[in-house]
């Protein structure tokens, strides 16, 4: 699908800040596979990556299963009128339990931090 007037914004919790600077905004939770449809909508070369957070990376495309792709990098500082941005916002909580694990190479590794992840989209609307 042709964007290239309006390329969509992949975000994450600081990028976010810095994209708000002015305008008017909707913006609402969404479904890890409702961000899917959206990144399948468009071509890659329509899809701008603001952030330089690997694990987003793993997650879009290990867990949301979307085909690996070279997202070009870009910092904005504004969104334009009508233009799209999801943002994958990660949710870090102490661990409750604290189990050891032997790694690969024979290491102990003690889990610590629960991670999760959530999408927003935002629109800006003026």
């Amino acid at each position: 699908m042709e964007h290239k007037d309006l390329p969509l914004l992949l975000l994450d919790n600081s990028s976010m800040m810095s994209v708000l600077n002015e305008g008017s905004f909707k913006c609402h939770n969404m479904l890890l596979e409702e961000a899917k449809v959206i990144l399948e909508e468009y071509d890659e070369d329509d899809i701008l990556r603001c952030f330089s957070n690997q694990d987003i990376e793993t997650i879009m495309f290990d867990y949301l299963g979307i085909a690996r792709k070279n997202f070009t990098y870009k910092k904005i500082r504004n969104m334009r009128p009508n233009q799209m941005a999801i943002v994958f916002k990660l949710y870090t909580t102490t661990s409750e339990t604290q189990p050891v694990i032997q790694a690969d190479d024979g290491v102990e590794a003690k889990k610590i931090q629960n991670v999760y992840v959530y999408c927003q989209l935002i629109t800006r609307i003026s």
